[in-house]
């Protein structure tokens, strides 16, 4: 239990630090430009992916037209659309390719890593960094140097803090988008499914 409480915190704790690293005029940027397209795609691998359905349902409820990169019904993405990938390491092959695709066809990439100077984030036109342990860090950790300096990452392995808190950060961005369009959580209710 107490590794557990431990486990909490350390991502309480990261998601609390992560905030220093937000800029507002990159916040402000990356909201006007979902409100300004005319679909918003969203793409993200793994537990990161997970992130982004999470936040294309959020937008759908919003009343904006969003899609989740992979699915069957996604449509072609165009000129005035944007994507949004999420990937804490800013490399995953397959993010980066869709960003490049989406960027040759004329929408704006929006991406949220923990770094900017990735290959997505050399690619997009607005970047959100979100700092937290990601997978490539985990394989690049050493044990010993982190026990010496009392770092416990195994606390939140492999990319949970960034996972997490890029979760946490949407949810943020949601709450902010309501604000800006006028929306209320009945609004968002109207929307949401029923055939549950």
């Amino acid at each position: 239990m107490e590794l557990m409480k431990s486990s909490i915190a350390a991502i309480i704790g990261n998601i609390v630090a992560a905030e220093a690293y937000l800029v507002e005029e990159e916040i402000d940027n990356f909201e006007q430009t979902i409100i300004d397209a005319n679909n918003v795609f969203v793409i993200g691998a793994g537990r990161s992916g997970l992130a982004a359905k999470a936040f294309a349902m959020r937008l759908m409820h919003l009343g904006i037209s969003a899609y989740v990169v992979g699915e069957t019904i996604t449509p072609a993405i165009y000129e005035g659309d944007c994507i949004i990938a999420i990937s804490g390491s800013g490399e995953t092959n397959n993010i980066v390719a869709a960003v490049k695709v989406a960027k040759d066809r004329g929408s704006k990439v929006l991406a949220v890593t923990s770094y900017p100077d990735s290959s997505l984030g050399q690619v997009a036109d607005a970047i959100v960094m979100v700092k937290g342990r990601t997978k490539q860090e985990a394989e690049d950790d050493d044990y010993m140097k982190r026990k010496i300096e009392g770092n416990y990452t195994l606390l939140t392995p492999l990319g949970t803090a960034f996972e997490l808190t890029s979760l946490v950060f949407l949810d943020g961005i949601v709450s902010e988008l309501m604000n800006k369009l006028h929306k209320t959580e009945a609004d968002l209710k109207y929307r949401h499914t029923v055939l549950e």
